[in-house]
């Protein structure tokens, strides 16, 4: 089986759903100076040096960004009663520079009708890709950042109704958005994914190289559930698909978040009933077996570059070939 901590799987803080729909459960936490804040943007959290996830007072989150009741997140609840919250921040690109180079960030907002200027990180603080750092996260961290790329990643997509077009307000804590006009609400969605290390009867492992990859970089099979369809079907198909190898049995190993931005990784061990490959040269352009001694070989010599440690696909590859990737 697969770890059931799996970096971006863990949390050490409770989700507090029913504080959600609290009101003013935002306001009142901002006012405690136990709350704590994270930071959060397009897939990237405010980080220390180590690094270590940014736990600010809300005191020093208003010195640095301006107000906006639009852009927190309920993030949790610690043992201790302390309240995790994140601040979404929508833009932190460099603004444009007039004359000399520019020290600020652009903020935006789905309810403003232009860009607001909040002042750049203080030295010791800097923006970090979750991927980068998952595997290294507490699992404290790992639960309140993932939580938070992924609610940021609903908001910054999803500004408006899909039934009527109009403009949708945050509601609950940053848990749903209601439609402006015909008060409709509207939740975070989970795009299911499955992921599958294939194996055949020599007990090698099929991996494969995406079109829009680097050179050099392989890794298991992936694809979304279809409409109507099955997980365990959803592995057959992508599998055929992507390479013409026919699937057998199919187990389930475990899942993990990957909020980029919005899939639910679902992993399986799968049994090929064949072995000729023939990638589509559309998602896949390479896709070989590997035995133990070759991907450990070509680990080693750069030929190949493994899943990032982070993602459930470094997992599954790991668990087949008994131990980590050096």
């Amino acid at each position: 089986m697969v770890p059931d901590d799996l970096p971006l799987s863990r949390a050490g803080v409770d989700r507090a759903a029913l504080l959600r729909t609290e009101e003013g459960f935002v306001r009142t936490a901002l006012a405690d100076p136990a709350t704590r804040v994270l930071l959060v943007c397009d897939a990237a959290v405010v980080t220390t040096p180590g690094p270590t996830v940014a736990l600010l007072a809300p005191a020093d989150v208003a010195r640095l960004l301006p107000a906006d009741d639009e852009s927190w997140l309920l993030l949790g609840r610690g043992d201790d009663g302390e309240v995790y919250l994140a601040r979404r921040v929508a833009d932190r690109r460099p603004a444009p520079a007039v004359g000399e180079a520019s020290d600020v960030l652009v903020h935006t907002s789905p309810t403003r009708t232009g860009p607001a200027v909040a002042p750049a990180l203080p030295d010791g603080l800097t923006w970090t890709g979750l991927r980068d750092i998952g595997a290294d996260m507490s699992a404290q961290e790992a639960g309140l950042a993932t939580t938070a790329v992924a609610l940021d990643a609903w908001h910054a997509r999803h500004p408006r109704c899909p039934r009527c077009g109009a403009e949708t307000r945050v509601a609950q804590s940053g848990w749903t958005r209601v439609c402006v006009v015909d008060g409709s609400e509207h939740y975070p969605r989970t795009d299911p994914a499955v992921i599958m290390a294939v194996v055949d009867a020599d007990d090698r492992i099929l991996l494969g190289h995406a079109a829009h990859w680097p050179a050099g970089r392989w890794s298991t099979l992936a694809g979304f559930v279809e409409a109507g369809e099955s997980l365990e079907h959803a592995v057959r198909r992508e599998v055929a698909e992507e390479t013409g190898v026919v699937v057998g049995d199919v187990s389930y190993r475990g899942s993990q978040p990957w909020p980029f931005p919005a899939s639910l990784m679902i992993g399986f061990r799968a049994r090929a009933e064949s072995t000729d490959v023939s990638v589509d040269g559309v998602e896949l352009t390479e896709a070989r077996w590997f035995s133990r001694g070759e991907l450990a070989d070509a680990v080693r010599t750069g030929e190949v570059i493994p899943p990032g440690r982070a993602s459930i696909a470094r997992a599954l590859v790991e668990e087949w070939f008994g131990g980590p990737l050096s």
